[in-house]
């Protein structure tokens, strides 16, 4: 190529008129026109037209007829503005064009399993197989960009208030921490095994013992669960750690890491502090312990003025100890019955055994519910529990005081979804503190809420009374319904540890084996601390809108965790299984041969 001033595609202007340059990208799209060629080149910064004359320079002419999409060229040529009337508005260099003087065609390029200029819904396992080719398209191009932008923000931020960001190992010893490992098989120390980190959750807290007052890391977490929309096995957090710090503490420096985050990739002004929920009126009022809070539908109960109610339904719930709780929805009375009808199919999707609506209509009141149930005194105080007026609906769910928040929740955030009240460019925050420090495992046995390295709240220390009724110095971020990360003030008093572990049912020999490193160093003057680890893929995600994290990973996996580019998980051959002293099953023989798909 030649030594001509070589410009980005997106870097030219008016002010490049009369420059002789040279642009290198691939051909976007091609036009013939009346003998001209129109040849638009694209690199990761943008697009220019560049103009082939066959009188000017015939033998650039030539070659630019043989182009196709997505071919790698070198245009040399004169910026110049394009004639009036031609300009581009839509395009940063829309005011200008490349005359072109040379071409050199630097590879050829087979026709794409999909067009890459074209906004169009491409099969996932498609862009997936050949995501080098989907990485091409300009919403994908911009999204990794504002993924770069928002993580140089955090490096930033944490930079200045003088967190050292600090690498930890990739292979570490396997410890439960909710989640299941990932294996890896050591050659060298035959039937002994490492983990993949699920966190850096210990390592941070060592380094705190280290003397690290302040550390951060940008780091790669793995856990063998299942793929969804918004989680991969494999993942990308924010993970940061204080020393001599308090719950107020670590929250402040999150949100202002996530106010930098915003505005550096958004230009986006967070405002803080975000508001504050404990645990317990998280779900009382949403449902979920995750709220979404860019619009109301509160959740309230209704059980006491259902009482006496002569609704045969909602009388036998009452006396069987469950709940009546539901929430009022502003102008949902205009809808159809056929509306309503749909809702009451979404609430037996959902779990719901039925559901209750009550329309406060202009022209009379509307439900399900019998004439007779629908007292004057019932209607009068239904209105004063929700401030509901003539237009509005209410929706009701009767069921056991645990689940019918949760199904009420799920309930409300369908209605919000159905009348567009959940805005991708709103961004709602909140905190939800006082979490319980234990929760009960589908197994019967005591499990942590968090993790077990979290300090119980202050003065619970003994760990006297119900198991389930202690909480937690555990704070979540939330934002738009969705969880960006959780945290805590981790125990630093080996004895309490001991404590925490033996209360999850670990005997002394376990501790000992699985934790004995962690208890030995909290022994050796370990400080106060705590932190909290972000979830980038799920921040960036939502920052943008988009249905999956997979939009903002350069090579995800599919749902089924698999790599459809370079098809992996893949088998391996048996001598590297010899060398590892490691032999398959006949089912896992099968499998790896074809013969279980």
């Amino acid at each position: 190529m030649s030594a001509l001033l070589r410009v980005a595609c997106g870097e030219l202007d008016a002010r490049s008129c009369g420059l002789e340059i040279q642009l290198c990208g691939w051909v976007n799209s091609s036009r013939d026109h009346g003998g001209l060629l129109f040849i638009d080149v694209r690199d990761a910064l943008g697009i220019t037209q560049t103009v082939f004359d066959p009188g000017a320079a015939p033998a650039a002419a030539q070659t630019a007829a043989t182009l196709r999409s997505e071919d790698v060229v070198a245009v040399s040529g004169t910026v110049r503005r394009r004639p009036p009337g031609t300009e581009n508005k839509k395009l940063a260099t829309g005011e200008i064009e490349v005359a072109a003087a040379a071409l050199e065609v630097l590879n050829r390029s087979l026709t794409p399993p999909f067009p890459v200029h074209s906004a169009a819904e491409i099969d996932e396992a498609l862009r997936l197989k050949y995501r080098y080719i989907d990485l091409r398209r300009p919403h994908m191009q911009r999204n990794l960009q504002l993924r770069h932008r928002a993580v140089k923000a955090v490096r930033d931020y944490l930079d200045s208030e003088r967190f050292l960001e600090i690498e930890t190992p990739l292979l570490i010893k396997q410890t439960p921490e909710g989640a299941r490992d990932f294996i890896v098989p050591s050659r060298l120390h035959a039937g002994q095994f490492y983990a993949l980190p699920q966190s850096p959750q210990l390592f941070k807290q060592l380094l705190m013992v280290s003397g690290f007052a302040r550390y951060f890391q940008i780091a790669r977490c793995l856990r063998d669960e299942d793929a969804r929309a918004d989680r991969q096995p494999e993942f990308t957090q924010i993970d940061l750690e204080m020393a001599f710090a308090q719950q107020q503490d670590v929250i402040a420096v999150t949100e202002g890491l996530l106010r930098s985050m915003f505005a550096g990739s958004l230009g986006v002004d967070v405002k803080t502090p975000f508001p504050r929920l404990s645990h317990r009126d998280a779900l009382l009022r949403y449902g979920s312990d995750k709220p979404d809070l860019r619009f109301g539908l509160d959740l309230l109960d209704f059980s006491a003025a259902f009482a006496g109610t002569p609704f045969r339904v909602f009388t036998a719930a009452l006396e069987r100890g469950q709940q009546i709780v539901g929430f009022c929805d502003p102008g949902g009375a205009s809808r159809s019955r056929r509306e309503f009808d749909a809702l009451g199919t979404a609430a037996a999707e959902l779990g719901a055994q039925g559901l209750v609506w009550i329309a406060l209509a202009a022209d009379g009141v509307r439900s399900p519910l019998p004439k007779a149930a629908l007292s004057a005194a019932l209607l009068d105080e239904i209105r004063r529990l929700t401030a509901a007026r003539t237009g509005d609906a209410l929706f009701l769910l009767a069921d056991e005081p645990g689940k019918v928040r949760d199904l009420a929740g799920r309930l409300r955030l369908h209605v919000a979804q159905t009348q567009n009240l959940r805005d991708p460019a709103s961004f709602a925050f909140c905190w939800v503190l006082d979490f319980p420090l234990f929760e009960r495992l589908d197994n019967g046995r005591l499990g942590p809420m968090h993790h077990p390295f979290t300090a119980p709240a202050t003065g619970q220390e003994a760990l006297e009374g119900d198991a389930l009724a202690l909480r937690a110095q555990h704070y979540d971020v939330v934002l738009n319904g969705a969880e960006l990360g959780s945290g805590s003030i981790r125990i630093h008093d080996p004895a309490l540890q001991r404590k925490i572990f033996a209360r999850l049912g670990y005997s002394d020999a376990q501790i000992d084996e699985r934790f004995g490193f962690l208890l030995e160093a909290l022994s050796y003057g370990a400080p106060p601390h705590g932190g909290i680890a972000l979830g980038v893929d799920r921040i960036i995600q939502l920052m943008i809108g988009a249905p999956s994290i997979r939009e903002v990973i350069a090579f995800p996996k599919n749902q089924r965790f698999q790599d459809l580019m370079i098809q992996a998980p893949s088998a391996v051959a048996p001598e590297v299984l010899a060398e590892l002293q490691l032999k398959l099953s006949p089912a896992a023989q099968a499998a790896a041969s074809g013969g279980d798909k």
